[in-house]
Formats: structure tokens, C-alpha cells, sequence
């Protein structure tokens, strides 16, 4: 996975960001500073207009007569590249004075109308005045028209948008400073986060102690869950390859002995003898290793057992049913005791294999001429669920530790292979653990055998 800097990422989109802003900002700025400068430039043409226009008089024949004040189109020249034109018009277009090809621009009476275009090759802005002279009997109406290139007002615009464009820079620069400080500032929890991690040994996986802000905090519950899992997961498959290596050792070193055994065999009979007892400890070994891949399924089920409603009055007839022919080749009376339906909360597979595990612990154990029976009980407690016998049962000293998990019980030891590995009721405790229930052992009725109990919870 490509890995990136999250403070360069965050840096360059906010660069971009005020980037995209500041382009608008200048566009916005140019505009405003046209308008400012035409403003000043307006202002500037309208009182060169008027200063000419209080020169305009009428002579005793009532002609108009101009004497133009020079100083009006000095104000003009902002700008030594400035050019300044100017024209008078008397009644109907008469023209009195000034550049007789400069445009008139139509203005109302006693006002003034501006545009913008194109003298002698240079650009303009023009301004034309209305007023009216009077001689006393009538009213003349004249025209006052004032340019002025536009050279002086675009230098205007540009200092301003320069002046605009250097302050941005700055405050870009300023921003990105501020930006990378506080980034820096507000990246150091998971740094420390980060090194307080690095920092643990790879089977420590307590949660996370590390104070980090609240945008922080969904990250750090994410860890301390995987890390709970990964813990969990890593003990599973250290009760696996521990319980993997105990169990199996006694049956692979007894197919060892009687391996060699064959080989140094004298006689026929003595060979088959060896081969049996190989066999046997053979099925064992498969036995025990299919119940650690059942426990290893249970350790993997912890917490994502999803418990639902199941009628384990079914489940148990059918059980019992489908071991009958296993419990007549051992001599074992198995059958059930109970009501006709029941409802509890559990995960149908798991509970099937939990009473299987119970069922075949007791007619591994019970002996021949036992009586088991698989139980229902509805208590106010909840749902129990049995398997009793009236076999050996355990002594005393090992019923307050058969049911912890891991640990199981050996139920005896009889002919060679067939000593018990306690693994079942392991398996049965553990799986009990995940529908929220124990397992309990205890001696069977009038004191003989054992009895299992699991207490399950009713479904409603």
C-alpha cells in the first residue's frame, strides 16, 4: 500500500484552496481598481468640463465665445504619457473650439454622460456636459467635451492589483507557516501514539493507555479491538498447538513402540497383535485431533456466536437416536427423559456438537451394563440440559476442576489407548461459555455415575 504524508496532503490543499481565492480575490480586486480609477478619472474630466464651462460667454452680437482656461486640461495630465482633447459645441452641433473630429457623446440637459473609446489611435475616456448661457432675453445651449487617454488609469489599476497580489503573497505565505505549525502540533498525538506502540513488546497487547484528541479516539477503540481479537486469537492457537502437543504425544509414541515392535516381531501372531494395538492408537489419534479442530472452531466462534432459537428437544432425540447403535455395540442402555418441545437461546451447530461431546464422554466412560440418559429439565433458572450415567463417575478431587475450561477430566484409565483426554468436556465447557451458561458435574443419582448439566436460556 502506497503510504503518504498526511501534513504535505494537508498543506497542499490548503495551498490550493487559498490558491483558487486569491486568483478570485485579484480578479475582484482588478475589477474594484478599474472602477476606482474611472471613478477618479470621471470626477477628474468633470471638473475640467466645468472649469471650461464657466469660460464659455456670449458676445454683444449674442454670439458664444470661449476663453479657454488652460489650467482646466493641466489636471488632465496625471501622466506624462497622458494625451488631453477637448471640444465646444454652440446650438445644433455648432462647433466653437477645440478637436472638431472628437465624438459628442449625447447627454441630457444640464448633465453629463461618460464613454469609452478610440482617439487618434489611443484609448479614451470622454465626458460631455450639457449647460446653458443666457444673454438675458433667451437661453444658449452649448456642449462641453473633455478626454483623456487611459494610460493613467490602467497604471492606476495596475499598482493597486500589484500592491493586492504582494499583500496575498504574504498572507499565503503566512497562512502556509501557520498551517504547517499547527499541523505539526495537531499530528503529535499520533505520533506519540504511534511510538507508544512501537514501543511494546509483540505479546503485549493490552489496550492502548494515550491521551489523543476525540477524531483520535474511533482510531484508538479500532486498535485496542483488533488488539483484543489478535490476543484472543493468538491464545487460541496457543491452547491449540499446547493441547495438540499433550494429547498426541501418547498416541503417536504408542504407534512408535508397536511399530517397532513389528519390525523385531518373531512370529506372525505377535506382528497382528502389535499392528492392532498400532491401529488403535492410530483411530485415537484421529479422535483427538478432530476435537482440537473443534475446539480451535469454538475458540474462533468466541464472541461472533450469533444465538438464536432453537427447539432442542429435536436436537436431543435426534442425537440420542443417531447414537444408539454406538452405545449397543458397548453394551449401554442411552435413551431420553424429558418434555416434547423446549425453546432456548444457542447456535444450532455448536449446541448439536456440545450434547454429542456430553453423550459420547459418557459412553466412553460409563463401562458395559450402563444406563445413560439424556435429560431436559425446564427450571426456573432456565433450560437444563443433561447427560447422566451410573457408571464410575469421578472421584471427589476431580469435580471442582472437570468443568474448567481447558482442563476436562480423566474419567478413568483402562486397557492401554483407551485412557480418557478430558478433551469433550473441555470442548462442552467452552461451548457453553459462549451461550452465556457453565458446565457443571456432579455425581449421578443415589450417588453413582455423572451427571453433566448445562443451564441454557429460554427463547420467548
Amino acid at each position: 500500500m502506497k503510504s503518504y504524508s498526511l501534513r504535505r496532503r494537508l498543506l497542499l490543499w490548503l495551498f490550493l484552496a487559498t490558491l483558487l481565492i486569491g486568483i478570485a480575490a485579484l480578479f475582484d480586486t482588478w475589477r474594484e481598481a478599474l472602477r476606482t480609477a474611472q471613478g477618479v478619472s470621471d470626477r477628474v474630466l468633470v471638473g475640467s468640463a466645468l472649469a471650461i464651462a464657466e469660460r464659455v460667454t456670449v458676445d454683444e452680437t449674442g454670439v458664444l465665445e470661449v476663453d479657454l482656461p488652460y489650467s482646466s486640461l493641466e489636471m488632465l495630465t496625471s501622466t506624462a504619457q497622458d494625451k488631453v482633447f477637448y471640444r465646444v459645441d454652440g446650438p445644433v452641433g455648432r462647433f466653437l473650439t477645440g478637436y472638431d473630429d472628437l465624438a459628442v457623446i449625447p447627454a441630457p440637459a444640464g448633465g453629463v454622460a461618460f464613454a469609452d473609446g478610440r482617439y487618434n489611435g489611443v484609448g479614451i475616456r470622454s465626458a460631455t456636459l450639457m449647460r446653458e448661457v443666457s444673454t438675458g432675453e433667451r437661453s444658449i445651449p452649448f456642449a462641453v467635451t473633455v478626454a483623456e487617454s487611459t494610460l493613467a488609469r490602467a497604471a492606476l489599476a495596475r499598482a493597486i492589483l500589484l500592491r493586492s497580489a504582494l499583500r496575498l503573497a504574504v498572507l499565503m505565505l503566512g497562512v502556509a507557516v501557520v498551517v504547517w505549525v499547527a499541523v505539526t502540533l495537531a499530528l503529535r498525538p499520533l505520533d506519540r501514539l504511534g511510538a507508544a506502540i512501537a514501543e511494546r513488546s509483540p505479546d503485549d497487547l493490552r489496550p492502548v493507555r494515550a491521551d489523543v484528541p476525540d477524531e483520535v479516539a474511533p482510531l484508538l477503540a479500532a486498535i485496542d479491538s483488533f488488539m483484543a481479537r489478535l490476543d484472543k486469537a493468538l491464545a487460541a492457537l496457543r491452547n491449540f498447538t499446547g493441547n495438540a502437543s499433550h494429547q498426541l504425544r501418547t498416541p503417536l509414541a504408542v504407534v512408535r513402540t508397536q511399530l517397532a515392535l513389528i519390525e523385531r516381531s518373531p512370529t506372525p501372531g505377535q506382528s497382528a497383535a502389535a499392528t492392532a494395538k498400532a491401529q488403535t492408537a492410530l483411530e485415537r489419534a484421529e479422535r483427538v485431533l478432530a476435537q482440537l479442530l473443534l475446539l480451535a472452531r469454538v475458540d474462533a466462534a468466541a464472541g461472533g456466536a450469533a444465538l438464536q432459537k432453537v427447539e432442542i428437544v429435536a436436537t436431543a432425540k435426534d442425537l440420542t437416536a443417531a447414537m444408539v447403535p454406538q452405545a449397543l455395540q458397548r453394551g449401554i442402555d442411552l435413551g431420553y427423559e424429558g418434555p416434547s418441545e423446549a425453546f432456548a437461546l444457542a447456535e444450532p451447530v455448536l449446541l448439536s456438537e456440545m450434547l454429542r461431546n456430553l453423550i459420547d464422554n459418557a459412553l466412553s466412560y460409563a463401562g458395559t451394563g450402563a444406563v445413560v440418559t439424556v435429560r431436559i429439565a425446564a427450571m426456573p433458572q432456565g433450560l437444563h440440559l443433561e447427560v447422566e450415567d451410573n457408571g464410575p463417575g469421578l472421584p471427589p478431587d476431580l469435580l471442582t476442576t472437570a468443568n474448567q475450561p481447558r482442563r476436562g477430566a480423566s474419567r478413568g484409565q483402562g486397557a492401554e489407548g483407551q485412557g480418557g483426554h478430558g478433551l469433550g468436556l473441555a470442548i462442552t465447557a467452552e461451548i457453553a461459555a459462549l451461550f452465556g451458561a457453565g458446565l457443571t458435574l456432579g455425581a449421578g443419582a443415589n450417588g453413582r455415575g455423572l451427571r453433566a448439566s448445562v443451564v441454557l436460556a429460554r427463547a420467548t
